[in-house]
């Protein structure tokens, strides 16, 4: 369990009904991470992976930047030889798999820069939105480093084969109204609107039937994994929800001509 308005390191915890809200907050830095961070990003949401009292969960930068990516500033202590990079990695692809595999809605927030795992963590994510400002780039190639598979996975599916090969071979920044036309962002607004706007889009899909919602993310992502396993799973989901009583509380406020009031159960 997360606790009401917890802070851990530089990444800081907000739960208000069902939604909780986990800034990454090193400004200083672009709030780049560090390899602890990667780590305790990982453990942040394998722990909301198991509340059911969770219904969405925003990621968002603070400062106005979402994300610079890993903090490079540290590769030669934490990344300096082949070793200790695939260690490094590890880690790193293991908070993008706890994003990815949240059994819930995630939505991003990105203001300003989104570069390198940054750019992972929002592809990991179901619902990107962005401030005006933003600007995205994958700049491995710069480095002379190879993205992890997995996460590639999330990008390939999240902008499209031909920009994610555009991205990565070139290193490029694209703006926020290239990356809404390749189909990363819902929609773009203005940066003093982005926190309001993803609160309201998080607060809507809250007030839904949450065991619906998993069964829908589970489909979805039997879809795209094509893995018989992961439809297995999204079938189970998706029968729970007959049996349940928000199935019956949805049947009742449509007659009596209410809004439901769901409790996931």
């Amino acid at each position: 369990m997360i606790s009401e308005n917890g802070q851990t390191g530089f990444l800081k915890t907000d739960r208000r009904d069902g939604v909780v809200t986990l800034t990454i907050d090193r400004p200083a830095r672009k709030n780049a991470m560090t390899q602890g961070m990667w780590r305790e990003m990982a453990g942040l949401f394998r722990g909301l992976a198991g509340d059911a009292s969770v219904r969405v969960v925003v990621l968002r930068g603070a400062g106005g930047d979402f994300c610079a990516g890993a903090d490079i500033g540290e590769f030669e202590t934490v990344r300096g030889n082949a070793e200790s990079a695939r260690r490094y990695e590890t880690e790193n692809s293991a908070a993008f798999a706890a994003i990815r595999d949240c059994p819930v809605p995630t939505i991003a927030a990105i203001g300003g820069i989104c570069f390198g795992g940054g750019f992972g963590m929002a592809a990991g994510c179901d619902i990107r939105i962005a401030a005006t400002d933003a600007l995205f780039s994958v700049p491995a190639a710069k480095l002379g480093l190879a993205y992890p598979v997995d996460a590639m996975a999330d990008i390939v599916h999240a902008v499209g084969p031909q920009v994610a090969k555009y991205m990565t071979y070139s290193a490029a920044r694209l703006d926020a109204r290239a990356a809404l036309d390749a189909g990363f962002l819902l929609e773009i607004v203005e940066a003093d609107r982005l926190d309001a706007r993803a609160d309201e889009l998080a607060a809507t899909i809250a007030a839904n039937a949450p065991l619906s919602i998993r069964a829908s993310k589970a489909s979805i992502r039997a879809v795209l994994s094509a893995d018989p396993a992961d439809a297995v799973h999204a079938s189970t989901l998706g029968d729970i929800t007959f049996e349940s009583a928000d199935y019956a509380e949805g049947r009742a406020a449509f007659r009596e001509k209410r809004p439901a009031r769901f409790r996931g159960c």
